[in-house]
């Protein structure tokens, strides 16, 4: 299960839509970059932002999710607080070949500050904005800035197609747009 180079990448994105919009070289310059790179893709945060509070002592049910649990935030930067978590979505949109899959790491400027970035794969034709899940470990308030980088994909290219793709169950968070929530 080879990893796919730049040029794969970028031929992938630009002929047949796997991520749009599509950066073709590394932005860096006074952001977090974002961007294609050696061998994998750097996908930027939007600036919504659902941030997990407790005011009204909710339980984070996965089969009973209830959305009173957290606030909205829209903006350039999101603040998250300690001992928090935060979701969020990629700018982009990703359109997973059937052969292919894909996975997530964490920027190192932002492990570095205590924030650890969670992506589940991205599976055999899957396609959407991914839904980005950002822990503030830290005991201290930590910022988090839309439109520039928060993590790396890597595409994984199998030795075949598989028999049953994502698509083809009719997979639960297929064409996301924005936040998903937890779905049963």
């Amino acid at each position: 299960m080879p990893i796919m180079p730049d040029h794969w990448i970028r031929r992938m994105a630009t002929e047949h839509g796997m991520i749009s919009p599509f950066i073709e070289a590394q932005k860096r310059e006074g952001v977090i970059s974002y961007g294609l790179s050696s061998y994998g893709y750097d996908a930027r945060a939007a600036d919504e932002f659902k941030v997990f509070t407790n005011v009204d002592n909710a339980v984070v049910d996965p089969k009973e999710f209830s959305e009173t649990g957290f606030v909205t935030r829209k903006g350039p930067v999101c603040i998250i607080p300690p001992n928090s978590f935060v979701l969020t979505h990629t700018v982009e949109w990703f359109k997973v070949p059937r052969d292919v899959l894909v996975i997530c790491l964490g920027k190192s400027t932002y492990a570095r500050c205590g924030l650890i970035v969670n992506v589940t794969p991205l599976e055999p034709e899957w396609e959407g904005q991914v839904t980005i899940e950002i822990s503030n470990t830290t005991p201290l308030p930590a910022k988090v800035y839309a439109n520039e980088g928060i993590c790396q994909f890597l595409f994984l290219q199998g030795a075949g197609a598989p028999e049953v793709s994502y698509a083809d169950r009719a997979g639960k968070y297929m064409g996301q747009r924005g936040v998903a929530l937890p779905r049963l």
